[in-house]
């Protein structure tokens, strides 16, 4: 019986995780990312707003009013291993110092 689903391809996902504060010439780190991944001619990204995390520069969490400027913000991508690595310095200088970035290996239907 033949499969319903397309045969698998090997493509990378990359994920940044940032503050939503964190900035980049003025513009949000997510913006900037998002606006790159466009014009750079990747399929999509997601943006995913944490609520709470930790990490070298501290803990993020949303106060008992539930509201923070310093929450945890996921950016991730997947594409073909040519499309992610040719945007992979620009990512690194926008994030600088403020995130994670990581590469993985997935099978994408």
């Amino acid at each position: 019986m033949a499969s319903e689903y397309p045969p698998m391809k090997r493509m990378l996902k990359l994920t940044v995780r940032v503050r939503n504060s964190d900035t980049h010439l003025g513009k949000s780190v997510s913006d900037v990312l998002i606006d790159l991944y466009k014009k750079s001619g990747i399929s999509g990204a997601t943006v995913l707003q944490g609520v709470r995390g930790y990490g070298a520069r501290g803990s993020s969490r949303v106060d008992i009013l539930g509201l923070s400027v310093n929450l945890p913000v996921i950016i991730e991508t997947v594409d073909d291993y040519q499309k992610i690595e040719s945007v992979l310095s620009s990512v690194k200088n926008i994030v600088g110092g403020n995130g994670l970035i990581t590469l993985e290996e997935v099978n994408a239907f």
